[in-house]
């Protein structure tokens, strides 16, 4: 075999790869067989492959629906799909799911739901096999009863999707938000907490009818009270708080009142020294007094004696009446 020949061959053969990536004949005669001939032509797999569709995507769906009775569906609507950044596998999952459910879903709807971002198949799902949210995901709700004493409770919420509040609608948060808010709110209403106890149902009925799943995704078919647990007397821990806060504050009053007690008598004893001072200075212009006196003559020498004499016999007087208090005392002893 010549060199011509080897290139020649070398062509054929890479013109038929091509030709088979761009005309896939075997997806073709699989979606002939399948759904009929013209629903799914030559022409539209190789558009496919040039505005870089995947053909078998787009022929799986179209085959998928017309089999589940789903005949409107066509390969455009698909197309659009996808170009749009849509899940084409998950969008005709979903379709058919409610098809066999009986659930009103249009395929606007689900690829409008599924392009806002929504897990549309795993919401069929919901919708035809309901889910369970733990209310809180993890722990436990606190709330206080009227007498004071806390319990601790966890609820098990079921829901099933809300087709038609997929857009727009609340998550699971704000389930779960929304009913821990009505669980507190119950107990907290409650007289007893012994009554919560004996009716935890109670709870569940009041929590249920107040219509939290409205605005969200799904709707709320029960709440039911998992577990429910006595916790600490809150009531009587506020009550010593408050009597330690009041011996706290009586304190620092008795404190400020005892400050100004002492502050007072510190002020006393000085105006005491003061009144000394004032004394000592008086007594110091007595000799000065009687030095007048002698000079001007008002004060003889007997007159100076007898002041003598009698300042003596006051200060014997004062001796001898201290030693007799203090022989007082011994006796007494």
């Amino acid at each position: 075999m010549s060199i011509i020949s080897l290139i020649l061959l070398g062509f054929v053969i890479i013109f038929l790869l091509v030709l088979f990536y761009f005309v896939p004949v075997g997806m073709w005669i699989q979606a002939v067989v399948s759904v009929g001939l013209g629903k799914i032509t030559i022409l539209d797999l190789i558009r496919m492959r040039l505005r870089k569709i995947p053909p078998k995507l787009i022929t799986d769906g179209v085959i998928n629906t017309h089999k589940a009775g789903l005949t409107h569906i066509s390969p455009d609507m698909l197309e659009t799909h996808y170009l749009a950044g849509g899940n084409v596998a998950n969008v005709v999952f979903a379709l058919i799911a409610a098809d066999k459910a009986n659930i009103d879903l249009s395929f606007e709807t689900a690829t409008a739901i599924d392009l806002a971002g929504r897990d549309i198949k795993t919401a069929v799902q919901t919708s035809v096999y309901p889910r369970v949210i733990d209310a809180p995901k993890e722990g436990y709700l606190s709330a206080v009863a009227k007498d004071g004493i806390e319990l601790k409770a966890r609820a098990r919420v079921t829901v099933r999707t809300n087709i038609s509040g997929l857009v727009g609608g609340a998550t699971d948060e704000t389930i779960i938000a929304r009913v821990g808010e009505g669980i507190v709110s119950a107990i907290g209403s409650s007289e007893k907490y012994s009554r919560v106890l004996e009716n935890p149902d109670s709870i569940s009925k009041a929590v249920l009818h107040k219509g939290l799943d409205a605005g969200t995704a799904y709707e709320i078919l029960s709440i039911d009270i998992a577990d429910l647990d006595v916790g600490k007397n809150i009531g009587a821990r506020l009550q010593a708080d408050q009597a330690e806060a009041d011996l706290r504050v009586a304190q620092a009053r008795a404190e400020t009142r005892r400050a100004m007690a002492v502050a007072e008598e510190q002020e006393m004893k000085a105006r005491t020294q003061e009144m000394q001072a004032l004394v000592v200075k008086a007594e110091a212009e007595v000799p000065k007094a009687m030095a007048q006196a002698f000079r001007e003559g008002n004060l003889g020498v007997f007159d100076y004696y007898n002041l003598g004499n009698i300042k003596s016999d006051t200060g014997m007087r004062d001796s001898i009446a201290g030693t007799g208090s203090k022989k007082t005392e011994k006796g007494s002893k």
